[in-house]
Protein backbone atom coordinates (compact mmCIF):
# COMPACT_ATOMS: atom_id res chain seq x y z
CA UNK A 1 0.00 0.00 0.00
CA UNK A 2 1.43 3.66 -0.81
CA UNK A 3 0.44 6.46 1.36
CA UNK A 4 0.54 9.94 -0.37
CA UNK A 5 0.11 13.09 1.88
CA UNK A 6 -0.24 16.32 0.96
CA UNK A 7 -0.21 19.72 2.68
CA UNK A 8 -0.72 23.19 1.58
CA UNK A 9 -0.56 26.75 2.89
CA UNK A 10 -2.52 29.29 0.98
CA UNK A 11 -1.96 32.73 0.21
CA UNK A 12 -4.37 35.25 2.08
CA UNK A 13 -5.95 36.36 -1.05
CA UNK A 14 -6.11 34.36 -4.68
CA UNK A 15 -8.23 34.23 -7.66
CA UNK A 16 -10.57 36.69 -5.91
CA UNK A 17 -11.26 35.07 -2.08
CA UNK A 18 -9.77 35.07 0.86
CA UNK A 19 -7.88 31.99 2.37
CA UNK A 20 -11.02 30.52 3.53
CA UNK A 21 -12.94 30.76 0.80
CA UNK A 22 -9.86 29.21 -1.37
CA UNK A 23 -9.44 26.38 1.65
CA UNK A 24 -13.23 25.60 1.34
CA UNK A 25 -12.80 25.46 -2.37
CA UNK A 26 -10.08 23.33 -2.39
CA UNK A 27 -11.46 20.67 0.11
CA UNK A 28 -14.50 20.41 -2.51
CA UNK A 29 -11.92 19.96 -5.32
CA UNK A 30 -10.18 17.32 -3.45
CA UNK A 31 -12.94 15.26 -1.79
CA UNK A 32 -14.84 15.05 -5.35
CA UNK A 33 -11.61 12.60 -6.07
CA UNK A 34 -12.47 10.52 -4.16
CA UNK A 35 -12.69 6.74 -5.74
CA UNK A 36 -11.45 8.65 -9.01
CA UNK A 37 -9.06 5.72 -9.80
CA UNK A 38 -9.34 1.80 -9.39
CA UNK A 39 -6.96 1.27 -5.77
CA UNK A 40 -7.45 4.46 -3.95
CA UNK A 41 -8.54 3.21 -0.63
CA UNK A 42 -8.81 6.47 1.28
CA UNK A 43 -9.33 10.01 0.97
CA UNK A 44 -9.13 12.41 3.77
CA UNK A 45 -9.07 16.16 3.08
CA UNK A 46 -9.03 18.01 6.39
CA UNK A 47 -8.64 22.47 6.88
CA UNK A 48 -6.90 23.96 9.89
CA UNK A 49 -9.26 24.07 12.72
CA UNK A 50 -9.12 27.27 15.20
CA UNK A 51 -7.43 25.95 18.82
CA UNK A 52 -5.75 22.98 16.88
CA UNK A 53 -2.21 23.12 16.36
CA UNK A 54 -1.65 23.38 12.32
CA UNK A 55 1.13 25.03 10.46
CA UNK A 56 -0.91 24.09 7.13
CA UNK A 57 -4.20 25.20 6.32
CA UNK A 58 -5.16 22.26 3.99
CA UNK A 59 -3.82 18.90 4.32
CA UNK A 60 -4.82 15.56 1.88
CA UNK A 61 -4.56 11.64 2.95
CA UNK A 62 -4.59 9.07 0.63
CA UNK A 63 -3.97 5.80 0.34
CA UNK A 64 -3.87 3.19 -2.76
CA UNK A 65 -3.09 -0.19 -3.05
CA UNK A 66 -0.09 -0.12 -5.55
CA UNK A 67 2.41 2.53 -6.98
CA UNK A 68 0.72 2.21 -10.36
CA UNK A 69 -2.60 3.56 -8.40
CA UNK A 70 -1.67 6.48 -7.06
CA UNK A 71 0.28 7.23 -10.64
CA UNK A 72 -3.36 6.79 -12.41
CA UNK A 73 -4.84 9.11 -9.55
CA UNK A 74 -1.87 11.59 -10.24
CA UNK A 75 -2.62 11.35 -13.91
CA UNK A 76 -6.79 10.72 -14.09
CA UNK A 77 -8.73 14.08 -15.89
CA UNK A 78 -10.12 15.66 -12.86
CA UNK A 79 -7.03 15.96 -10.90
CA UNK A 80 -5.25 17.48 -13.26
CA UNK A 81 -8.05 19.93 -13.67
CA UNK A 82 -7.64 21.06 -9.93
CA UNK A 83 -3.81 21.69 -10.23
CA UNK A 84 -4.05 24.91 -12.11
CA UNK A 85 -6.55 26.52 -8.93
CA UNK A 86 -4.29 24.66 -5.95
CA UNK A 87 -1.04 26.02 -7.68
CA UNK A 88 -2.76 29.84 -7.80
CA UNK A 89 -3.81 29.75 -4.15
CA UNK A 90 -1.06 28.30 -2.56
CA UNK A 91 1.94 29.56 -1.04
CA UNK A 92 3.67 26.37 -0.34
CA UNK A 93 3.42 22.70 -0.76
CA UNK A 94 4.76 19.74 1.12
CA UNK A 95 4.26 16.04 -0.25
CA UNK A 96 5.46 12.74 1.30
CA UNK A 97 4.44 9.45 -0.63
CA UNK A 98 5.81 5.79 1.21
CA UNK A 99 4.87 2.33 1.18
CA UNK A 100 3.41 0.34 3.79
CA UNK A 101 4.25 -3.24 3.27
Amino acid sequence: MIKHIVMWQLKEHAEGHDKGANAARMKELLTACSGIVPGMLKLEVALAQPGLDCTYDVVMYTEFASREALDAYQNHPQHVALKPFVAAVRSARQCMDYEVI
